[in-house]
């Protein structure tokens, strides 16, 4: 079968659920108030529901990565679906906050399949050149369309049928994409030889686990000894992956790619992104609601100044000339998302929304121009028959970049909002901005010292 005729329903079922695992990971973003009365959910729990897909996501990226790459991309992408369908299930149903973290943590495995072995498959069935720059720019577009609509149809479907109609509504979209998928992408073409490290991904997951379990913790006190043995037991857990990944014969990540400046560069703008933009812009509505007094529905409309920008650009990131170096591209697009960042520093209790605009808009430039990047970089720069592996460790990075993030963030508006109400929760977002802008910083400089080879 031809690129043209495999690669169309390919890249419309990937960038479909794509998409969708974003519309996912924004539920929480205009739903969060509803969600915490209807089941009783305190601060910690909040800051839990923000972060549990990111951290599930994170923790099984590589994952999925390495299976999709040993026993079938196709196999392990409709799998994924079929996970987020009943974990979406499962969140309907949630009768308290522990299980409905469960649920979105289930979600966001279910999710790292679908964006691990979704753009291998597109690696697959576009080669190279400018079939795969173009379906690489569609990919990146799902990213922004995803968080663009995520937030709006979240609260519309909330305000019309409860904070467990978003639930339904992506379980039966997770349902609907893979009964297509099923029909339209390419079989799986494996040797089936290699052995997947189940004990490394073990140790990776328990140790993200543990690390993202601790930050979340620390909203309560940095010294305390629940706070440092979570965090001291995640990286000795780390360390072990590393350990164990150096001598296994067939690891889940092959440490050698990191002797390449062009994957090590793609890896710490993904988690820059991740740490940074993204994890500052879905803040955005918690402090349009809480302290400008907007609607959950004009916040994720207002949000869209950041999202659909970064769709058009994504898409337009196609026409960017071969000849210009993707690591200045990376580089440049880290720097204006740190500019953007800055331009939403210092917002006033009950001041006007229209003061964020100039910063979301330039976010959404900047993003959409790092996201299409970042989808080439996390192909191009593995062998051909790793690169569920290559946008496995890509998305890793973004996620728990992400969860990192929206973590600090979380913890410092929470904070914020405790000790000096308002005003306080202000002070905690201009904090939040300072740090998220520097994820954003140090990652442009080592994407732009990292040499490609």
């Amino acid at each position: 079968m031809s690129v043209g005729a495999q690669g169309a329903p390919t890249l419309a079922v990937v960038s479909a659920a794509t998409m969708l695992v974003l519309v996912i990971f924004t539920v929480p973003l205009t739903t969060i108030e509803p969600t915490a009365a209807a089941l009783a959910a305190g601060p910690g729990a909040q800051a839990w529901l923000l972060s549990a897909m990111p951290l599930g996501a994170a923790t099984g990226l590589l994952s999925a990565g390495a299976l999709g790459d040993d026993r079938g991309r196709r196999t392990v992408f409709l799998f994924g679906l079929a996970v987020m369908a009943a974990a979406s299930v499962a969140g309907a149903f949630a009768p308290t906050p522990l299980v409905l973290i469960l649920a979105r943590i289930v979600q966001g495995l279910g999710g790292a399949a679908v964006m691990a072995c979704g753009l291998g498959l597109l690696g697959r069935v576009y080669p190279g050149g400018q079939e795969r720059t173009r379906a690489t720019a569609v990919w990146a577009a799902s990213l922004g369309a995803g968080v663009a609509t995520g937030p709006i149809l979240a609260a519309l479907m909330t305000s019309a049928g409860g904070w467990t109609a978003s639930y339904w509504g992506d379980a039966l979209a997770s349902f609907a994409l893979l009964a297509v998928g099923h029909r339209v992408l390419p079989a799986d073409e494996t040797s089936g030889n290699r052995r997947v490290d189940w004990f490394g991904a073990a140790l990776l997951m328990a140790g993200l686990a543990l690390v993202m379990a601790g930050l979340t913790e620390m909203r309560l006190g940095i010294g305390r000894p629940l706070v440092l043995g979570l965090l001291f037991g995640g990286l000795a857990l780390l360390a072990g992956f590393v350990f164990v990944e150096a001598r296994r014969r067939d690891p889940l990540l092959d440490l050698r790619l990191f002797r390449s400046g062009g994957f090590v560069g793609a890896t710490v703008a993904a988690f820059a992104s991740g740490a940074g933009i993204l994890a500052l812009m879905s803040l955005v509505p918690v402090l349009m609601s809480r302290a400008m007094g907007v609607s959950a529905i004009t916040a994720g409309i207002v949000l869209c100044a950041w999202s659909a920008t970064s769709v058009v650009t994504a898409f337009a990131g196609r026409w960017i000339p071969e000849s210009w170096s993707r690591r200045m591209v990376l580089a440049g697009g880290l720097g204006g998302c740190a500019l953007a960042q800055l331009l939403v520093y210092g917002p006033s209790v009950g001041g006007s929304i229209v003061a964020l605009l100039p910063g979301l808009f330039l976010a959404g430039v900047a993003n959409g121009v790092l996201n299409a990047a970042l989808g080439q970089q996390a192909v191009a720069t593995v062998p051909a028959d790793r690169t569920a592996m290559g946008s496995g460790a890509n998305n890793t990075a973004r996620y728990l970049g992400s969860a990192i993030g929206i973590t600090i963030g979380a913890v410092l508006i929470a904070h914020g909002a405790e000790v000096g109400g308002a005003e306080g929760l202000v002070e905690g977002w201009d904090e939040a901005v300072l740090i998220t802008a520097g994820f954003s910083i140090l990652g442009a400089i080592v994407v732009a010292l990292a040499r490609e080879q």
